[in-house]
């Protein structure tokens, strides 16, 4: 298949650090060339790819301070890729919003997979195209009153044989925390976990340079680290994160929002470091609760769940990312739905038919 991968231009692909989303499109992209497919990447210009490179910017826009409006290259994306079109069997778009009103204007069929949630704003836009066909990635993101065409949830998967294992925790103990620094991660949540059981805590991520990130972080987490019982290490790359997380007793996913999915609680398993999470969006879905981790509701049962971690089995944290969360499982599901959509394109005679798939 001639197949289009459209990925957002805030980040590189693959992003050297935090980037969820330009990290998923990474592993599929390289996974589809690996399997025969002719796959063309748009994404920013400094994206390190197998497949052929398309960009609009040299930069990855975050990245670029000189650079006032980013929607202006956005714009100018969309606008590559569906002058495009007919080059390609299928267009997968990772950006959400922002190609929805092209999908409809072109005979190349769109697949959009649904990164980020729904808004009051963005719903408007999702119910005028509701008939493109939709990818959810976890059954917690979907919101059935829209009356979207989802045609497949798809979790996201990871390249687990780019993490080590570690069957014991590192000592002295301590718990981990991987996340952008904003109230929706829980950070502060974390930090209270810590302190009111007694914990070292290990911290690491992203601050955007957003007025409300800037804020949170300032009044919210800042005046607690101390370098001793709670530390902060700042943005992790790939290897930081897998020593972060391996060698904690858990890791802390004290989320306040309806996370869509969550690539830390999946990157923690692999390493063999079970989950505390609130239960929360996609959290049900990717945890097995008493095997892989814990589900809680309060803070105080994220603290009781702690001194029950020890009695889980490192080695079943790993496999359940191995048997649900692979590069593999994730490829076959997206290479099945491509095919569902291009059989569904035409009639047996050859005749064009609308594209409605449950």
């Amino acid at each position: 298949m001639r197949i289009a991968q459209v990925s957002p231009l805030w980040e590189q692909v693959p992003p050297p650090a935090y980037g969820g989303t330009e990290l998923v499109v990474s592993l599929l992209t390289e996974e589809l060339v690996k399997r025969g497919h002719e796959v063309t990447l748009f994404a920013s210009g400094d994206s390190t790819t197998s497949a052929k490179l398309e960009s609009v910017h040299p930069r990855a826009l975050r990245l670029d301070t000189s650079v006032k409006d980013p929607t202006i290259y956005d714009m100018l994306n969309m606008a590559r890729v569906y002058e495009n079109a007919d080059q390609f069997d299928i267009i997968h778009s990772h950006v959400g919003c922002v190609a929805l009103p092209y999908s409809n204007l072109v005979k190349t069929p769109t697949v959009h997979t649904l990164h980020g949630i729904f808004t009051a704003d963005n719903e408007k836009l999702f119910t005028h195209v509701r008939k493109q066909p939709f990818i959810s990635i976890s059954n917690s993101q979907r919101d059935m009153s829209l009356g979207l065409n989802y045609v497949s949830t798809i979790y996201n998967g990871i390249d687990t044989n780019t993490f080590s294992f570690y069957p014991q925790p590192e000592h002295p103990p301590y718990l981990a925390f991987l996340g952008r620094m904003s109230p929706e991660k829980g950070a502060h949540l974390a930090i209270e976990i810590a302190k009111r059981s007694g914990w070292h805590l290990k911290m690491a991520g992203k601050i955007d340079p957003n007025p409300i990130d800037l804020e949170y972080f300032e009044q919210k987490i800042r005046p607690h680290i101390d370098g001793k019982q709670i530390e902060f290490l700042g943005e992790a790359n790939h290897q930081q994160k897998n020593v972060l997380m391996g060698g904690a007793v858990a890791t802390l996913f004290p989320i306040t929002w309806k996370e869509p999915f969550g690539l830390v609680m999946i990157e923690s398993m692999v390493t063999g470091t079970p989950v505390i999470a609130m239960s929360l969006g996609s959290a049900p879905e990717v945890i097995a609760d008493g095997v892989s981790g814990f589900l809680c509701h309060t803070v105080v049962e994220c603290i009781d769940a702690i001194a029950k971690v020890a009695k889980l089995d490192r080695y079943n944290c790993r496999e359940h990312v191995l048997i649900n969360f692979t590069v593999k499982r994730m490829t076959d599901g997206y290479e099945a739905v491509y095919q569902k959509i291009l059989g569904a394109k035409y009639s047996r005679n050859g005749q064009k038919r609308d594209l409605v798939m449950q």
